[in-house]
């Protein structure tokens, strides 16, 4: 009896074995087959997306793969010549998602679905150490503003003192010389007039040059006054120039941004002049150029450039404003949002996307 059952054991393997192996071949075969090919439209944005020897990488590049491993997806990775057409190509079905630093925002949002927030950001504004300099007495002393007040003020006195010499050459002996020698002593006369109210026995004795010097004499106060003026102005510009702290620093600045971003949206509300770069890199090379003086961006790249790119042309001032959040960008209806959701919220909940910002931004603030 015993033997019949092992004959019946052995039986059965030996015909539902073939039937096992057809199953897994075949399951192996519907797996390969559910694999959905995504197109990804994406743009230059370091440390978001970018090429590096060929290859493409970034923090949303990494993790768009992290969900194609998730959701079986293969990716396709299309990099766009602009942000605007990285945008574009997903309303349009060109793509069926992109990807970078892209700011999840309500006029988006009416042509586009996005994903759950994938980074939060703000903006930050830099400057170039060129204007982090400290303000310098010495330096203020030998402007051209102040060179340029001190030479207005000495033709205006030379003037005066010349024209003095052509009313009194003939009444007061003090101005009676030739040309040649009356210059200095006409404007050191002028000068004492102006600063101690002239000589008691140099006074005029033509009508002209009486009533001339009558004016002259009133004038004086407001000659010296706008003179002094004029210096602690320039003093005080020389100690200020350049010193942006925040937003409220930006008006009267050579502020550049990129144009159509959430940079240069809020510039527009705030009603600060800006200059439009088509894209990231006119930007970054018209303030290297110094055709900018400050740059107003999304706060991540910034701080790339700074820091990863080992430049020594910008600092990154005051704090982190206008909060925004990254997402992934899809197009409306789109059937991959639902998945893509539910897979970021697992990353996020098994320690995974903590791991990728780690790896690109260093320890969360």
């Amino acid at each position: 009896m015993i033997k019949f059952c092992l004959r019946i054991v052995v039986l059965a393997q030996f015909l539902l074995l073939p039937a096992f192996v057809m199953g897994q071949e075949a399951g192996a075969s519907v797996d390969t087959a559910d694999r959905q090919t995504v197109v990804v439209n994406t743009v230059t944005r370091p440390p978001f997306s970018m090429e590096e020897d060929g290859a493409e990488t970034g923090f949303t590049i990494d993790l768009l793969r992290a969900l194609a491993d998730r959701l079986n997806w293969d990716l396709e990775i299309h990099r766009q010549d602009s942000f605007a057409a990285m945008l574009y190509g997903v309303p349009g079905g060109q793509a069926d998602v992109a990807g970078a630093n892209i700011s999840i925002t309500a006029v988006r949002e009416e042509t586009m679905d996005f994903s759950q927030p994938i980074f939060e950001s703000g903006l930050s504004i830099m400057v170039s150490n060129e204007d982090l300099r400290q303000p310098s007495l010495l330096r203020a002393l030998f402007s051209w503003d102040l060179a340029a007040a001190i030479g207005l003020a000495f033709l205006m006195l030379f003037c005066g003192g010349m024209l003095m010499w052509v009313f009194e050459r003939k009444a007061q002996p003090y101005f009676d010389r030739p040309l040649k020698d009356a210059w200095f002593p006409s404007f050191w006369w002028a000068l004492n007039l102006v600063v101690n109210g002239g000589f008691e026995e140099r006074v005029p004795r033509s009508a002209f040059g009486r009533v001339f010097a009558v004016l002259l004499v009133l004038s004086s106060l407001f000659i010296v006054s706008v003179f002094v003026a004029k210096i602690t102005a320039v003093m005080t510009v020389d100690a200020i120039t350049g010193s942006v702290q925040g937003v409220n620093d930006l008006y009267g600045k050579r502020v550049g941004t990129v144009e159509a971003s959430t940079a240069a949206g809020f510039l527009d509300r705030r009603e600060i002049d800006f200059i439009a770069y088509p894209g990231l890199d006119q930007l970054i090379e018209a303030f290297e150029d110094g055709d900018v003086r400050v740059v107003v961006f999304d706060a991540p790249i910034l701080d790339h450039y700074i820091r990863a790119g080992g430049h020594t042309t910008g600092h990154i001032v005051g704090n982190r404003f206008m909060t925004e959040y990254y997402g992934l960008a899809f197009g409306q209806g789109s059937s991959l949002v639902e998945p893509t959701n539910r897979a970021l919220l697992a990353m996020q909940e098994d320690g995974s996307y903590d791991q990728l910002y780690r790896k690109w931004f260093g320890a969360r603030r």
